[in-house]
Protein backbone atom coordinates (compact mmCIF):
# COMPACT_ATOMS: atom_id res chain seq x y z
CA UNK A 1 0.00 0.00 0.00
CA UNK A 2 1.58 3.29 -1.05
CA UNK A 3 2.52 6.13 1.25
CA UNK A 4 0.84 9.27 0.05
CA UNK A 5 0.56 12.90 1.10
CA UNK A 6 -2.72 14.78 0.98
CA UNK A 7 -3.22 18.49 1.34
CA UNK A 8 -4.77 19.34 4.70
CA UNK A 9 -5.81 22.64 6.23
CA UNK A 10 -2.57 22.80 8.26
CA UNK A 11 -0.31 21.47 5.50
CA UNK A 12 0.82 18.06 4.32
CA UNK A 13 -0.88 15.02 5.88
CA UNK A 14 0.95 11.70 5.80
CA UNK A 15 -1.33 8.81 4.84
CA UNK A 16 -1.56 5.25 3.57
CA UNK A 17 -4.02 4.37 0.83
CA UNK A 18 -5.33 1.14 -0.64
CA UNK A 19 -7.33 1.53 -3.85
CA UNK A 20 -10.09 -0.94 -4.64
CA UNK A 21 -10.12 -2.68 -7.99
CA UNK A 22 -13.92 -2.53 -8.07
CA UNK A 23 -15.92 -0.15 -10.20
CA UNK A 24 -17.53 2.55 -8.07
CA UNK A 25 -16.23 1.07 -4.80
CA UNK A 26 -17.33 2.15 -1.35
CA UNK A 27 -14.76 4.36 0.37
CA UNK A 28 -13.59 4.67 3.98
CA UNK A 29 -11.31 6.78 6.16
CA UNK A 30 -9.86 5.37 9.41
CA UNK A 31 -8.70 7.64 12.24
CA UNK A 32 -6.16 7.00 14.99
CA UNK A 33 -6.17 7.49 18.78
CA UNK A 34 -4.91 10.50 20.74
CA UNK A 35 -1.70 12.01 19.33
CA UNK A 36 -0.52 13.18 22.75
CA UNK A 37 -0.63 9.60 24.04
CA UNK A 38 1.29 7.99 21.19
CA UNK A 39 -1.61 7.59 18.78
CA UNK A 40 -0.72 7.26 15.10
CA UNK A 41 -2.01 5.62 11.94
CA UNK A 42 0.08 2.45 12.50
CA UNK A 43 -1.76 1.66 15.74
CA UNK A 44 -2.81 -2.01 15.70
CA UNK A 45 -6.53 -1.28 16.07
CA UNK A 46 -6.39 1.30 13.28
CA UNK A 47 -4.52 -1.12 11.01
CA UNK A 48 -7.06 -3.85 11.81
CA UNK A 49 -9.91 -1.56 10.75
CA UNK A 50 -8.00 -0.51 7.64
CA UNK A 51 -7.47 -4.14 6.59
CA UNK A 52 -11.11 -4.96 7.31
CA UNK A 53 -12.33 -2.28 4.91
CA UNK A 54 -9.69 -3.23 2.33
CA UNK A 55 -10.76 -6.87 2.43
CA UNK A 56 -14.36 -5.77 1.86
CA UNK A 57 -13.07 -4.11 -1.34
CA UNK A 58 -13.33 -0.52 -0.17
CA UNK A 59 -10.90 2.11 -1.28
CA UNK A 60 -9.57 2.99 2.17
CA UNK A 61 -7.29 5.62 3.68
CA UNK A 62 -5.66 6.02 7.08
CA UNK A 63 -3.74 9.14 7.99
CA UNK A 64 -1.65 10.79 10.64
CA UNK A 65 -3.35 13.82 12.13
CA UNK A 66 -1.52 17.15 12.07
CA UNK A 67 1.72 17.07 14.07
CA UNK A 68 1.99 13.25 14.01
CA UNK A 69 4.74 11.46 12.07
CA UNK A 70 5.39 13.38 8.86
CA UNK A 71 2.14 15.33 8.97
CA UNK A 72 2.62 19.07 9.24
CA UNK A 73 1.01 21.31 11.82
CA UNK A 74 0.46 20.90 15.56
CA UNK A 75 -2.14 19.12 17.68
CA UNK A 76 -5.34 21.20 17.90
CA UNK A 77 -7.42 19.41 20.51
CA UNK A 78 -10.14 18.22 18.15
CA UNK A 79 -11.35 20.91 15.74
CA UNK A 80 -8.23 20.85 13.60
CA UNK A 81 -8.21 17.05 13.58
CA UNK A 82 -11.84 17.10 12.43
CA UNK A 83 -10.74 19.28 9.54
CA UNK A 84 -7.93 16.82 8.75
CA UNK A 85 -10.52 14.03 8.65
CA UNK A 86 -12.86 15.94 6.34
CA UNK A 87 -9.92 16.73 4.06
CA UNK A 88 -9.25 12.97 3.91
CA UNK A 89 -12.91 12.28 3.07
CA UNK A 90 -12.78 14.87 0.32
CA UNK A 91 -9.53 13.42 -1.07
CA UNK A 92 -10.75 9.83 -1.21
CA UNK A 93 -14.01 10.94 -2.85
CA UNK A 94 -12.06 12.77 -5.57
CA UNK A 95 -9.81 9.75 -6.13
CA UNK A 96 -12.84 7.49 -6.58
CA UNK A 97 -15.19 9.37 -8.88
CA UNK A 98 -18.66 7.88 -8.80
CA UNK A 99 -17.81 5.93 -5.64
CA UNK A 100 -20.28 3.96 -3.56
CA UNK A 101 -21.16 4.68 0.08
CA UNK A 102 -18.63 6.63 2.16
CA UNK A 103 -17.79 5.38 5.66
CA UNK A 104 -15.69 6.74 8.49
CA UNK A 105 -14.13 4.81 11.36
CA UNK A 106 -12.03 5.71 14.35
CA UNK A 107 -10.50 4.32 17.51
CA UNK A 108 -10.72 6.08 20.90
CA UNK A 109 -9.91 9.79 20.24
CA UNK A 110 -10.25 8.92 16.56
CA UNK A 111 -13.82 7.75 17.18
CA UNK A 112 -14.69 11.18 18.58
CA UNK A 113 -13.08 12.87 15.57
CA UNK A 114 -14.90 10.50 13.21
CA UNK A 115 -18.21 11.56 14.76
CA UNK A 116 -17.28 15.22 14.37
CA UNK A 117 -16.29 14.67 10.74
CA UNK A 118 -19.50 12.88 9.76
CA UNK A 119 -21.46 15.85 11.11
CA UNK A 120 -19.41 18.10 8.84
CA UNK A 121 -19.94 15.77 5.85
CA UNK A 122 -23.57 14.59 6.05
CA UNK A 123 -23.12 12.43 2.95
CA UNK A 124 -21.29 9.81 5.03
CA UNK A 125 -23.37 6.61 4.95
CA UNK A 126 -22.02 4.75 7.98
CA UNK A 127 -19.63 4.86 10.90
CA UNK A 128 -17.61 2.48 13.05
CA UNK A 129 -16.60 3.87 16.44
CA UNK A 130 -14.24 1.63 18.41
CA UNK A 131 -13.79 2.26 22.15
CA UNK A 132 -15.23 5.79 22.12
CA UNK A 133 -14.26 7.55 25.36
CA UNK A 134 -17.86 8.66 25.80
CA UNK A 135 -17.39 9.78 29.42
CA UNK A 136 -14.35 11.94 28.63
CA UNK A 137 -15.65 13.87 25.60
CA UNK A 138 -18.57 16.10 24.72
CA UNK A 139 -20.76 14.29 22.19
CA UNK A 140 -23.64 16.79 22.20
CA UNK A 141 -22.74 17.87 18.65
CA UNK A 142 -24.41 14.64 17.40
CA UNK A 143 -27.78 16.34 17.18
CA UNK A 144 -29.03 14.76 15.08
CA UNK A 145 -26.56 12.17 13.83
CA UNK A 146 -27.06 11.84 10.04
CA UNK A 147 -26.36 8.12 9.62
CA UNK A 148 -26.44 4.69 11.25
CA UNK A 149 -23.41 2.85 12.52
CA UNK A 150 -21.60 0.45 14.81
CA UNK A 151 -19.99 1.05 18.20
CA UNK A 152 -17.60 -1.58 19.58
CA UNK A 153 -16.16 -1.64 23.09
CA UNK A 154 -14.19 -4.11 25.15
CA UNK A 155 -15.91 -5.63 28.13
CA UNK A 156 -12.91 -4.77 30.34
CA UNK A 157 -12.35 -1.27 28.94
CA UNK A 158 -12.25 1.28 31.76
CA UNK A 159 -11.56 4.18 29.36
CA UNK A 160 -14.82 3.54 27.48
CA UNK A 161 -16.95 2.18 30.35
CA UNK A 162 -20.22 0.40 29.65
CA UNK A 163 -22.54 3.02 31.16
CA UNK A 164 -21.08 5.92 29.18
CA UNK A 165 -21.17 4.00 25.89
CA UNK A 166 -24.73 2.87 26.64
CA UNK A 167 -25.65 6.52 27.13
CA UNK A 168 -24.22 7.41 23.73
CA UNK A 169 -26.12 4.54 22.12
CA UNK A 170 -29.35 5.66 23.81
CA UNK A 171 -28.87 9.22 22.55
CA UNK A 172 -28.40 8.03 18.98
CA UNK A 173 -31.37 5.69 19.12
CA UNK A 174 -33.55 8.47 20.53
CA UNK A 175 -32.72 10.40 17.34
CA UNK A 176 -34.06 7.49 15.28
CA UNK A 177 -30.66 6.11 14.36
CA UNK A 178 -29.87 2.40 14.16
CA UNK A 179 -26.85 2.44 16.47
CA UNK A 180 -25.52 -1.09 16.93
CA UNK A 181 -23.47 -1.97 20.02
CA UNK A 182 -21.01 -4.87 20.08
CA UNK A 183 -19.17 -5.72 23.31
CA UNK A 184 -16.17 -8.05 23.14
CA UNK A 185 -15.95 -9.89 26.43
CA UNK A 186 -12.68 -9.54 28.30
CA UNK A 187 -11.16 -7.02 25.88
CA UNK A 188 -9.38 -3.95 27.21
CA UNK A 189 -9.16 -0.57 25.53
CA UNK A 190 -6.54 -1.74 23.01
CA UNK A 191 -8.05 -5.19 22.25
CA UNK A 192 -4.58 -6.66 22.78
CA UNK A 193 -5.50 -10.32 22.19
CA UNK A 194 -8.90 -9.81 20.58
CA UNK A 195 -8.05 -7.99 17.35
CA UNK A 196 -9.39 -10.89 15.28
CA UNK A 197 -12.70 -10.73 17.17
CA UNK A 198 -12.84 -6.97 16.63
CA UNK A 199 -12.21 -7.41 12.93
CA UNK A 200 -14.89 -10.09 12.67
CA UNK A 201 -17.55 -7.96 14.36
CA UNK A 202 -16.79 -4.96 12.16
CA UNK A 203 -16.63 -7.04 8.98
CA UNK A 204 -19.96 -8.70 9.73
CA UNK A 205 -21.68 -5.38 10.36
CA UNK A 206 -20.25 -3.50 7.39
CA UNK A 207 -20.76 -6.35 4.93
CA UNK A 208 -24.36 -6.71 6.15
CA UNK A 209 -24.98 -3.01 5.57
CA UNK A 210 -23.50 -3.19 2.07
CA UNK A 211 -25.60 -6.22 1.21
CA UNK A 212 -28.72 -4.56 2.59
Amino acid sequence: MPEIAIHGPAGRLEARYRASRATAPPVAVVLHPHPLHGGAMNNKVVYTLFRCFADLDFSVLRLNFRGVGRSEGVHDGGDGERDDATAALDWIARENAGHGPAWIAGFSFGAWIAAKALMARPGVAGFVLVAPAAAKRDWSFLDPCPCDGLIVRGGADDIAPADSVAGLISTLRAQGRDARLETISGAGHFFETQLDLLRGRVERYVSGRLAG
